[in-house]
């Protein structure tokens, strides 16, 4: 199925959905029942009861509804972390993470189906890149994802399959449509968005001086064996990379985390762990360190708990604040770096 060139329902925010009333000739108080139902969540227009068939038929008409379906639904008998996979309307299939906490409930979108970065520890660059996904494919997994759960989602993490910021424009729509107080409602203190390191787009960003948060995967304390494991590197060194991160410190005021998974024999040594102190140095950061999670055909293992821990250990003692992800849903391939972009019969490879 090729790209509609009408909108995707939840790209449209309740003045889209007003104007479109307006040219229409629908009543306008239409315009805020419609966009009730879209923000929380309702993309079938059979269930919009207070919508009469004949303004249902219109907005099909106009605008693609029906077409983020849940083809497949796994649960962790470790943790009872969900995975979603969700068709979208050409087919491509991209996947979302729901992970309980004792603060409530967080997910875990992806913004691209597939990823063009080819980090060669990531199991999403293994399938190619579809496309990067709109503003309201980025929202409808948060929302779609609550209505399944039956529980209102809490925070969201940008860090599924793709680069946040190489879709940038829809993300910063994303970002819009979920903190409307008239839509989802969602704080930016609650949303993260995590990047491998483009730097125009981190200064941009920083531009915005928004309370979302940024983290910065890292994986490496050097530009030599960062340039082996992501690519990336090759085009924005470490030092400016750095040195972005340190701007946005001082320009926002908020702590930026560096995501650094540990790779047995890779960058997990106590020079590693050094190194690492001394580039963050001074540095208003947070390093999020994760045991690498496994998936076939990977090459890269998980270093031993004791390993981790001393990893961690001297990061504290030269006074980096350093914290150990929790690792959750790796039974059902949920965890960091094991979300692929699959495809379905018929539909893009």
């Amino acid at each position: 199925m090729l790209m509609s060139d009408k909108r995707f329902c939840l790209d449209l925010n309740s003045e889209d959905i007003k104007a479109w009333c307006k040219e229409a000739g629908v009543p306008s108080f239409r315009a805020d029942q419609i966009y009730k139902w879209i923000s929380s969540g309702v993309i079938n227009t059979s269930d919009m009861t207070n919508i009469p068939k004949d303004l249902r038929a219109k907005l099909e008409e106009n605008f693609i509804f029906n077409s983020f379906e849940v083809i497949a639904s796994f649960e962790s008998k470790i943790d009872g972390t969900r995975k979603f996979v969700y068709r979208l309307s050409d087919d491509n299939v991209i996947e979302t993470v729901v992970m309980r906490y004792k603060t409530g409930l967080s997910v875990c979108i992806s913004s691209q189906a597939g990823c063009k970065m080819g980090c060669d520890f990531c199991a999403s660059a293994k399938l190619g890149f579809g496309r990067s996904l709109t503003s309201g494919e980025l929202l409808a997994q948060v929302v779609l994802s609550q209505r399944l759960m039956g529980e209102r989602i809490r925070s969201v993490v940008v860090m599924g399959i793709g680069e946040p910021f190489d879709n940038y424009d829809n993300l910063i729509g994303f970002i819009k449509l979920a903190t409307d107080p008239q839509g989802l409602n969602l704080g930016a203190r609650h949303i993260t968005i995590s990047t491998c390191g483009i730097i125009p787009k981190i200064e941009e960003f920083t531009k915005l001086s928004s309370q979302v948060n940024l983290a910065i995967s890292l994986h490496s304390p050097d530009d030599e064996l960062r340039k082996k494991i992501m690519p990336i590197a090759r085009r924005y060194p470490i030092k400016d990379l750095i040195d972005s991160c340190r701007a946005y410190t001082l320009k926002t005021h908020r702590r930026i985390t560096f995501e650094y998974s540990l790779f047995e024999g890779v960058n997990d040594s106590d020079a590693h762990a050094r190194a690492l102190a001394k580039l963050l140095g001074g540095m208003l950061c947070n390093v999020n360190l994760i045991a690498a999670n496994e998936f076939p055909g990977s090459d890269y293992r998980r270093p031993s708990k004791d390993r981790v821990a001393r990893f961690k250990q001297i990061l504290t003692e030269h006074g980096i604040n350093a914290t150990l992800r929790r690792e959750m849903g790796t039974d059902i391939m949920a965890a960091c770096g094991q979300l692929r972009r699959s495809t379905v019969e018929g539909g893009k490879s």
